[in-house]
């Protein structure tokens, strides 16, 4: 589907919306209580997906009982046992234009890049990280106040170890999938990408095993207590990404906006090809202004290979004609004044909606 309109039209609202269908907070990780009406305290976003020929519906949006700075999930109008449940149906990759700047600033957009692609195959990921989040800042807090309680902080060290080693060896193995499928073609017309991960606690894992990795960073957090005064230099939260074009070794950071952006789109064919590989189901591949950045012949090699990935695919952008040569395969809607309108050049719609004259 392509959703097209000038700026300030909604489109990417449209895609923040759906983005939240999935556990975390969505394309622009905008607080909770962001994400209502300006004026307003109240949202709510649902959908109905159709996967194997049975429906689901899932929804989300400010609590019943109040409280914008939480949301709740529905999952066929039930509440899920955990958020891990609604990964577990339905996963969501974007790309942004924000996401252009990944590789000019620091190693926590690149983390969090990351970490969303394994998030989508493995759900149980983000808890896995939040854990391990809390148990450092409870050390930071512990470490700056002087409490220096010695079982105190064997205890969220312990905490830190365990969930550091989960998450990188999650970590190492989404990057040895991606790398593998990016390899053999999953990219299309773009460039194979070759991903990194800059992290002592990975290069333990190639040859160590888990346990005794988690023993040597409890051993090492508590030798630099001393000198980590707030702070906790070990842990899951000190890796970086890297990323580089396999043909040529060029980094991403020394590459062009243009040659960037086409690395970044080729990781998220690939990983949309690996959640539909590995989940049974097509993934939501959100798209936000793609076309930016690219040249006439990468623009037609990403619309080739959007027409052959499967996923449920959502484009923006703000000239209708930048998005004709997919008129055969995708449906094309004109944002603006809080609607959607069909446009005719395109494919006609499926049973999207009962709204009359064809707005949404």
């Amino acid at each position: 589907m392509v959703v097209f309109g000038p700026n300030g039209s909604g489109k990417t609202n449209l895609l923040e919306a759906v983005s939240l269908l999935v556990p975390g907070r969505g394309l622009r990780g905008a607080r909770m209580a962001e994400l209502s009406r300006f004026g307003g305290t109240d949202w709510a976003v649902a959908a109905r997906f159709s996967a194997n020929g049975e429906a689901l519906d899932i929804g989300t949006g400010t609590a019943p009982e109040g409280g914008s700075d939480r949301r709740v999930f529905r999952l066929d109008g039930a509440a899920p046992r955990s958020q891990a449940e609604i990964g577990a149906r339905v996963a969501a990759v974007w790309l942004t234009p924000q996401m252009d700047r990944l590789f000019q600033e620091g190693a926590s957009g690149r983390r969090r890049f990351l970490d969303r692609l394994v998030f989508a195959l493995e759900p149980t990921h983000a808890r896995i990280v939040a854990a391990h989040d809390v148990a450092v800042a409870g050390r930071n807090r512990l470490l700056s106040e002087g409490q220096a309680d010695p079982a105190w902080l064997a205890g969220l060290e312990d905490s830190i170890a365990r969930h550091a080693v989960a998450a990188t060896a999650a970590r190492v193995g989404l990057v040895t999938r991606l790398n593998a499928a990016s390899m053999e073609g999953a990219t299309g017309g773009f460039p194979p990408a070759r991903v990194g991960l800059v992290c002592p606690i990975a290069d333990r894992l190639a040859s160590a095993p888990a346990l005794q990795v988690e023993d040597w960073l409890r051993e090492a957090l508590a030798a630099v207590r001393p000198t980590d005064a707030g702070t906790t230099s070990l842990g899951a939260h000190r890796a970086d990404m890297t990323l580089e074009d396999a043909e040529n070794a060029l980094p991403a950071a020394l590459a062009s906006t243009g040659q960037q952006k086409a690395l970044l789109i080729g990781v998220v064919l690939a990983h949309a090809l690996l959640i539909a590989r590995a989940r049974g189901f097509a993934p939501l591949l959100l798209l936000d202004e793609p076309a930016v950045h690219l040249d006439a012949g990468r623009r037609a090699a990403l619309f080739r290979a959007l027409e052959n990935i499967p996923a449920q695919v959502l484009l923006t952008g703000t000239d209708a004609e930048t998005f004709l040569p997919l008129c055969d395969v995708a449906e094309g809607l004109e944002a603006g004044g809080g609607m959607l309108r069909l446009d005719a050049r395109f494919m006609p719609p499926g049973p999207m909606s009962d709204a009359p004259e064809g707005l949404y």
